[in-house]
């Protein structure tokens, strides 16, 4: 066999390795923090080697499905959005220095995203979640007399917008969005936003949100986007080396 042919073929039986054991813990109804079987359990279990374990193993850490608590075994990982946030940070920055408009590809992504979450929750917020969007926007306020904003205030912000939709998938994919935008954005982008329109901005979505208007929920979300894009753009990219 050829050095192709044993290198496709090992990555066969890696993949078909992870594939089972990722079987194994959705068989199992297991939840994040229970104990997988041992690796000698593997062996035994999959009829594979132990280097094949333990490769399989590896490649699920990486991706959160499991961790690997050296000296105490091997339980059911966290399956956090990390790897997720890992990759859009990295792809952004790599595409960045390349020269493409990769922070507004992915401003764009969290742009259609929120925007068509938001007409959804147009009247429709619980009056707990208004209050405490009340608090977050005098303490964007506040922030703002200051100095800039606080990235944490604004996190918190369209963290709680989107919590009456009471899915804790959708939240985890909207921070994972934000995360990788912010990190992105810190590392490429130079200068910081106003504060009293990002305070304005963000004070004018709630309004509308309360309101019940939804052209005017939208007009007010995409003015928001469109002001970080407008910044963006006049960020100069990186000169080719």
């Amino acid at each position: 066999m050829a050095k192709s042919e044993v290198a496709v073929h090992s990555r066969k039986v890696a993949s078909d390795i992870q594939e089972r054991i990722k079987r194994l813990i959705i068989d199992g109804r297991l939840p994040s923090g229970a104990p997988l079987p041992t690796e000698a359990e593997l062996m035994e279990l999959l009829g594979v080697s132990r280097n094949s374990v333990r490769e399989a193993l590896k490649a699920l850490q990486a991706m959160g499905i499991v961790e690997i608590r050296h000296g105490f075994g091997t339980y059911v990982g966290a399956m956090s959005m990390a790897p997720m946030i890992e990759g859009l940070t990295f792809r952004t920055v790599a595409g960045h220095y390349r020269g493409e408009d990769s922070l507004l590809q992915l401003l764009e992504l969290r742009e259609a995203l929120e925007t068509g979450l938001l007409t959804r929750l147009v009247g429709r917020v619980p009056d707990a979640d208004l209050a405490t969007l009340d608090a977050l926007v005098e303490r964007m306020a506040a922030e703002a007399e200051r100095g800039p904003v606080r990235a944490e205030t604004d996190r918190a912000f369209h963290a709680a917008l989107y919590r009456g939709l009471d899915n804790q998938l959708l939240s985890e994919v909207l921070e994972a969005f934000w995360d990788a935008f912010h990190r992105v954005r810190t590392d490429l982008v130079d200068g910081t936003p106003d504060p009293q329109v990002t305070c304005e901005q963000h004070r004018e979505i709630l309004a509308a949100v309360r309101s019940g208007d939804t052209l005017r929920a939208e007009a007010a979300i995409r003015d928001h986007f469109g002001n970080i894009r407008t910044r963006l753009r006049s960020a100069a990219r990186p000169a080719p080396d």
